[in-house]
């Protein structure tokens, strides 16, 4: 069994150790936003480099099922829903037993309602038996207005109302809530003291924190005391083009080029276009960035977190010259650009590390404007578009183009505004010939033209 948990004592209870997998639990009414939190919890954790996958009950009861007729399939006294809700929710606990025990995960989030001690106390003792620690998540919200935008933005959305008019499904959709409310037991401070848990009320206004255990518990309540839902835009764009940009250089710190000056002008002309209430901008402490954030003639504020990653001993070197000088180290970072690190300098791994603090203050804010760098813009729109490590250090992230964000409730919109000033290409795609034995015409397959 993984994570150092063995069999107790006769009732094969499994010992926690430290560093056992741990199963988050979902808990709260419908429409409460715990599919939204599933979902943003696990691209995070998946981001920071721990193996997470979320376990819809809701998507295994439509695999079951496959046509929804109405709420009457949630009614208490319905025996025949609760057999199959119940099948459900042990087959997914079945795959959460499968994918931390054998398939390495680190974390399961069960999203379901769990609204009964009865039900939380059947996954307490599936944990036990299995050596996962359990987190319970509770959502509580009693605002009407919040319950309404919710169900309007997803459930309308949802397979089970395809075929419904919006008055209809709304209806059905309020009755469904009714079915579960008189058997709710929310998480009690005395009754659940015992358990580890976060109640979050009415959307974030206020936080109840039991019994953190471990790093990863810490983690995760730090994460859901600092997102929200207010209706937000973030604007992520690179510096204007450079002077080493133009030369194929890699890193450095030099100014803008000519062309990289003419785009910071069309920036603000854009912003200014976009009218935007209270933006923020950010930007690295490198000349680059700030040429372009001065010329937008705002407030902006520089952090050395967005700073470009570091290419060690192959900074302002061209592609060609890394690999007449290093061909070995070129041809390791190809084979796994994530996580190999330049000697002296960073990885992409590394890198996401460093943006955490950014990712988490980005959350916690509403319209920013990002102005940073490729490797850097790339780590970014990894957390954002729930892109894998061997995705993110290929995602094209193009000069003089502005993409623009905007968190949805069950993913992100991207819009990309190409703000039409020529400018080099600095994309490297993954060769065909990664092999250290290759030759200089195939390791230079994919470097892009320059001067």
């Amino acid at each position: 069994m993984r994570g150092g948990c063995r069999p107790r004592h006769a009732r094969d209870r499994a010992v926690c150790m430290t560093n056992c997998p741990t199963l988050i639990v979902t808990v709260g009414l419908p429409a409460r936003g715990k599919t939204y939190i599933s979902k943003k919890l696990t691209r995070y954790l998946n981001w920071i480099g721990v193996p997470t996958k979320e376990f819809n009950v809701g998507q295994y009861r439509r695999e079951c099922l496959k046509i929804y007729k109405s709420f009457e399939f949630f009614r208490p006294d319905n025996e025949e829903g609760l057999r199959i809700r119940r099948q459900c929710a042990l087959a997914a606990l079945n795959d959460v037993r499968q994918y931390l025990s054998v398939e390495g995960g680190q974390v399961a989030v069960f999203d379901a309602t769990n609204t009964t001690r009865e039900r939380r106390g059947t996954i307490v003792k599936f944990a036990e038996q299995n050596g996962f620690k359990v987190f319970f998540v509770e959502s509580v919200c009693e605002d009407p207005d919040v319950i309404a935008q919710n169900i309007v933005q997803v459930k309308l959305d949802s397979p089970d109302y395809l075929h419904c008019n919006t008055e209809e499904a709304v209806e059905d959709f309020m009755k469904r809530i009714k079915c579960y409310e008189s058997s709710y037991q929310p998480l009690d401070e005395v009754l659940d003291r015992d358990l580890s848990y976060i109640k979050i009320m009415d959307v974030g206004c206020r936080y109840l924190v039991n019994r953190v255990l471990d790093h990863i518990q810490s983690r995760i309540v730090y994460y859901l005391m600092n997102i929200h839902i207010t209706p937000r835009s973030i604007y992520l764009c690179r510096h204007g083009e450079s002077d080493l940009n133009i030369k194929g250089r890699i890193g450095g710190d030099s100014g803008l080029s000519a062309r990289g000056k003419e785009y910071a002008k069309s920036l603000r002309k854009f912003i200014h276009e976009q009218k935007i209430n209270d933006l923020k901008v950010w930007t690295s402490q490198m000349k680059r960035t700030i040429q372009t954030a001065e010329c937008l003639q705002v407030p902006y504020e520089q952090w050395k977190s967005l700073n470009e990653i570091d290419a060690g001993v192959c900074e302002e070197m061209r592609y060609e010259e890394i690999q007449e000088h290093f061909p070995l180290e070129f041809a390791l970072r190809d084979q796994d650009k994530y996580r190999y690190r330049y000697p002296k300098g960073e990885s992409y791994e590394d890198l996401v590390q460093r943006l955490e603090p950014v990712i988490m203050e980005l959350e916690r804010q509403e319209n920013v404007l990002v102005v940073c760098h490729q490797a850097v813009m790339r780590c970014l729109l990894a957390y954002f578009l729930d892109k894998t490590a061997d995705e993110l250090p290929y995602l094209k992230c193009p000069l003089h183009t502005v993409l623009k964000l905007t968190p949805m409730a069950y993913g992100c919109k991207v819009e990309s505004v190409c703000l039409g000033v020529d400018s080099v290409n600095t994309h490297r795609d993954r060769p065909e010939n990664v092999k250290v034995q290759r030759t200089t015409e195939d390791a230079l397959q994919t470097v892009p033209a320059h001067l």
